[in-house]
């Protein structure tokens, strides 16, 4: 029987995924960041701190499991281990490597296969100190949303747009495959097994409104291939009726459509505003279950409320654009739901927060929240915000830095 479950953004949560970051941030050096897609450097006792706080009160609302520690449950098991050690070989060919993994506890195959592990180096390389990795570290996997989704019952292992991140794949598709804690339904879409040139899809494109309703980017990193493989399998195998598509500018501050809309309640999502308002705003197309051909609708709003979706925006940065451009870099559309209406942001974004003030919501920093004994939902909608400083050069928001696996339903 399926242990996943989800049917929608914003539903209570009950089971999440997390990767605290670690010594693979210490990889992205300046002349390596590019490499491991990162357009700064961030510190790594900072940015574990700040994630600390993040998980503090991920815990509040339900149960908050690290990615490592299920990892090294299931590759106890030889079936599982061999699965994963021969999977990481197809990627990174080395029989003296993989020796080296058949050999390691559960515990130190887990640590080397996010940390990495740095060649020997010969006499020239270690005269201009030159470092290099037989097995790359994984400094992107403290944002596994990318990586792995749940739509309904079934799973979905993400087909990463660049190579660095390939490993991240299998770690994701073994417990997918191994650990009870995502038994699932089945695959939708097993981007671990998917090379092909045009198919990529990332979850921070893909966005479960409703059981029967998604709303998908495609982006530099999601292609249309990979939708159209998605939206086949989730109309014959899941609820889904409809798929809404957003069409991706090509730019760096929207490598996903997390970092241009997210849903916040059940009538109320968060949104770059020049992305979804005016003369600048996106094409967004939509393709229904049992039609050959998908239509362009005129906005992002009339397509959902066509749907019977209704809902009103929260303006990222509010009404003035230099404000919507720097927030928007920060990751202040990027929010995770912990409940209808409770949410995680980032603190830094000031105008955004006073923008949900404005909707109805009381902000909360994450040391006052923490102090309550008397968490109940009356309190009615909530900004529960986080520190960020160094966990937002990576390019990313508390949706980024959250996998749900389980969350209650709502519609």
């Amino acid at each position: 029987m399926p242990a996943v479950r989800v049917t929608s953004e914003i539903g209570p949560l009950d089971t999440v995924l997390v990767h605290t970051p670690g010594r693979e941030l210490e990889a992205v050096t300046p002349g390596t960041r590019e490499d491991y897609l990162y357009d700064d450097l961030i510190g790594l006792e900072v940015s574990a701190r700040e994630h600390r706080r993040l998980v503090s009160v991920l815990k509040k609302f339900g149960r908050v499991v690290e990615i490592a520690g299920l990892l090294e449950q299931t590759l106890a098991e030889p079936e599982a281990r061999e699965y994963l050690i021969t999977r990481t070989m197809d990627v990174v060919p080395s029989e003296p490597l993989a020796q080296q993994l058949a050999d390691l506890s559960p515990k130190a195959l887990v640590r080397m296969l996010i940390e990495g592990a740095e060649e020997p180096g010969g006499p020239i390389a270690r005269t201009v100190n030159e470092v290099g990795f037989v097995l790359p570290p994984l400094p992107n996997l403290f944002f596994p949303r990318d990586i792995g989704m749940v739509i309904g019952d079934h799973a979905v292992v993400g087909s990463m747009r660049h190579g660095v991140r390939w490993t991240e794949e299998l770690l994701i598709k073994t417990l997918f495959t191994f650990h009870p804690e995502l038994a699932n339904a089945g695959f939708l879409y097993d981007g671990s097994e998917e090379r092909r040139s045009n198919y990529h899809l990332e979850g921070g494109d893909v966005h479960v409104i409703r059981p029967d309703l998604l709303v998908v980017g495609y982006s530099e990193r999601t292609s249309p291939a990979a939708l159209d493989r998605l939206c086949d399998d989730a109309f014959a195998r899941t609820r889904v009726t409809d798929v809404i598509v957003v069409v991706m500018p090509r730019e760096p501050t929207a490598i996903h459509l997390d970092m241009l809309f997210t849903h916040l309640d059940r009538d109320l999502c968060a949104i770059y505003p020049p992305a979804f308002i005016g003369p600048e705003r996106l094409t967004i197309l939509h393709r229904k279950k049992g039609r050959k051909t998908v239509k362009e609708r005129s906005d992002l709003f009339g397509a959902l409320r066509q749907v019977g979706m209704r809902l009103a925006p929260v303006l990222t940065g509010g009404t003035r654009r230099i404000a919507q451009e720097r927030e928007q870099w920060s990751s202040g559309c990027n929010f995770v739901a912990v409940r209808p209406g409770v949410i995680i942001s980032y603190q830094r974004n000031e105008e955004t927060l006073r923008q949900l003030e404005a909707a109805g919501f009381s902000v909360v920093p994450n040391q006052d929240f923490l102090t309550f004994d008397d968490w109940d939902d009356s309190r009615g909608r909530v900004a529960i915000t986080i520190p960020g400083s160094e966990l937002v050069r990576g390019g990313g928001g508390p949706r980024c830095m959250t996998m749900p696996i389980r969350r209650a339903d709502i519609w």
